[in-house]
C-alpha cells in the first residue's frame, strides 16, 4: 500500500494536552494497530485494549491510544496494522497532528 494512498486525518489539539485515537483491532486473525511517531513531540501515555467481542472463537475490541502533544506544530502519527506471518502492513491509519500554544 502507497503511503500517499492513504487520505490523513487531521487531529488539532493545544501543546501539552492529551488526545485518543481509537481503532478496531482483531487478536483472533492476530492483528496488532502499531504507531509510529517522533518520541521528541508526541508521547505515548497510555495503550490500552477493550475487548468487545470475546467468546472461545472470537477475541476482537478496540485499541486506544492516548497521546500528549510535546511541541508545537504540525507532526505525523503513522498506525500500521501489523500479523505476525506478513512482512508488509495491512493496513494503515494516518494522522496529522496540528499542536497549537494555549491561547492566553
Amino acid at each position: 500500500m502507497n503511503i500517499d494512498q492513504v487520505q490523513a486525518k487531521a487531529i488539532q489539539v493545544f501543546q501539552s494536552d492529551t488526545f485518543m485515537v481509537h481503532l478496531w483491532e482483531d487478536r483472533t486473525r492476530g492483528e496488532q494497530w502499531v504507531p509510529s511517531y517522533d518520541p521528541k513531540v508526541l508521547g505515548l501515555v497510555e495503550d490500552e485494549f477493550l475487548r468487545t467481542v470475546s467468546n472461545n472463537a472470537v477475541d476482537s475490541g478496540r485499541r486506544s491510544f492516548e497521546f500528549r502533544a510535546l511541541e508545537l506544530g504540525t507532526h505525523h502519527l503513522e498506525f500500521s496494522k501489523r500479523m505476525a506471518w506478513k512482512f508488509t502492513a495491512e493496513d494503515r491509519r494516518i494522522f496529522k497532528v496540528i499542536v497549537s500554544p494555549l491561547s492566553s
